[in-house]
């Protein structure tokens, strides 16, 4: 049997600093990633609404998820995994970048099972449905909800907004070859 992952895309798979070039030129800031302590960009842009902000992230949305780099080391991860896990991309963008996505993974030739995009931070629900075994993730309480919803490890990818406290079942790692090593450690050590 092979185990199903749930992969997030921004923040995880996508470089985490990938809005920032263009928070930075629009808002007339020098943000860098350590400066964005919540996951709410607006906390980190004292002259902007959040609203501003959200305006602005729909306007340049599409832009923003086309242009973004790829984290070091995923596409090698990823690709390596494709034989012997299904990948299930489950992410909070909406259907009207649909389209933007599947170029990306095209684009940046990284392997997939399943893409959905299902518009909302909500993915207990989507996870469920496809059964994950694992998911991967950026978003402190995201991974939280989903590990103690579904009894699944949540991979935490680290970054400075989501440094708060997380159950046992929340796993911290720092770049995806640690992501690779718990991952070859839990679940390629099941099946020899």
């Amino acid at each position: 049997m092979r185990h199903r992952f749930g992969i997030d895309i921004d923040g995880t798979v996508t470089c985490p600093t990938s809005l920032l070039p263009h928070l930075n030129e629009a808002f007339k800031s020098d943000l860098t990633l350590e400066d964005i302590k919540e996951y709410d960009l607006s906390a980190a842009l004292p002259h902007a609404s959040q609203e501003e902000v959200y305006s602005w992230f729909r306007s340049m949305e599409s832009k923003i998820y086309s242009s973004s780099p790829v984290s070091e080391n995923a596409k090698a991860v990823l690709n390596q995994w494709k034989n012997q896990f299904e990948l299930f991309y489950i992410s909070a963008r909406g259907d009207n970048v649909l389209d933007v996505t599947y170029d990306w993974f095209k684009h940046h030739a990284i392997a997939y099972d399943h893409i959905e995009l299902i518009g909302t931070h909500k993915k207990i629900e989507a996870a469920q449905k496809h059964d994950v075994d694992l998911f991967f993730e950026d978003k402190h309480d995201n991974a939280v909800e989903i590990s103690e919803e579904l009894d699944i490890p949540v991979l935490l990818f680290d970054t400075p907004y989501n440094r708060m406290p997380a159950p046992k079942n929340v796993i911290r790692v720092y770049n995806w070859l640690e992501a690779d090593e718990w991952v070859k450690k839990e679940f390629l050590a099941q099946n020899v």
